[in-house]
């Protein structure tokens, strides 16, 4: 099959026009010449929106991407019925393209498109797919850079309640085995408190398992060796679906590395993080 030409835009949730601020939420894309009209939408992984936008009613996102889902539904009807269905002989493509413009343009509402953009491809359902995992789904974030963004958050937080110069990197450990810890507090050079924030929430569960073990083999060797600090906390994030394999196997590792002594919560419990760095 020959290339062909897709024009899409990027579903932003933007409730707040005082700040410009948004999240990407969802896919549209359109290959007239081929009859196809496709979206993918963010409807029910929505921990992280709701996570951005702390303050906001979730309900609110729930409603107005419902809301979208049949709008765009109702359009796809109205395509079908210039051309897009298949079994009509003629396709009108100068409609399609005014009415995905239509569809796109800058108008005042919490859901937005992005300005739209073009792409090539021999299988319009797959690219659509690609482009959701990469803008909303964010397929190029690694574990090492989900978890900078953790650690960013946790410095943020304690920097506000002023008490993040009390903590620093440091690399624990004797001799022959060390591991580094993104906050450690000292007393007379003696590392007394870290905070490792730990992203738990690969695709698979067997990567869950992987990285979590890895950081509870740090934890047992380094208390293994009478260095561990007598007080660490790992601030979690995990799987936001319900896939079952893949909490269970987030809930075997939290489940082992409290085994080891060491208090674990969940990334989103800020309070908790500041009462455990205050104290």
């Amino acid at each position: 099959m020959s290339k062909v030409a897709c024009q899409y835009a990027i579903i932003r949730f933007a409730p707040y026009v005082e700040t410009g601020e948004f999240a990407n939420v969802g896919i549209l894309l359109m290959a007239s010449k081929v009859r196809f009209f496709g979206f993918r939408l963010q409807a029910r992984r929505y921990k992280r929106i709701a996570g951005f936008f702390e303050e906001l009613d979730s309900k609110l996102y729930r409603e107005a991407i419902h809301a979208l889902k049949d709008e765009l539904e109702r359009i796809h009807w109205v395509l079908k019925a210039n051309g897009f269905d298949r079994r009509r002989s003629a396709n009108d493509i100068e409609f399609a393209k005014q009415l995905f413009s239509e569809i796109v343009r800058p108008r005042e509402s919490i859901l937005r498109f992005s300005d739209p953009g073009v792409v090539l491809t021999d299988d319009p359902e797959e690219k659509l797919q690609e482009l959701f995992s990469f803008y909303v789904e964010r397929s190029f974030v690694t574990k090492q850079y989900q978890e900078t963004i953790l650690e960013d958050g946790v410095r943020k937080w304690l920097n506000n309640a002023r008490i993040g110069d009390r903590f620093q990197r440091l690399t624990i450990g004797d001799e022959d085995y060390q591991a580094t810890f993104p906050f450690v507090e000292q007393i007379d050079q003696k590392p007394v408190k870290a905070i490792k924030p730990l992203h738990l929430a690969q695709g698979q569960p067997s990567k869950i398992m992987e990285h979590g073990a890895a950081w509870l083999f740090r934890v047992n060797e380094l208390k293994h060796r009478a260095r561990l600090p007598e007080n660490v906390l790992f601030t979690v994030s995990g799987p936001e679906d319900k896939d079952e394999r893949r909490q269970r196997a987030f809930t075997d590792i939290v489940g082992r590395l409290e085994d080891t002594g060491v208090e674990v919560t969940e990334y989103v419990n800020r309070q908790r993080i500041l009462e455990f760095a205050a104290t």
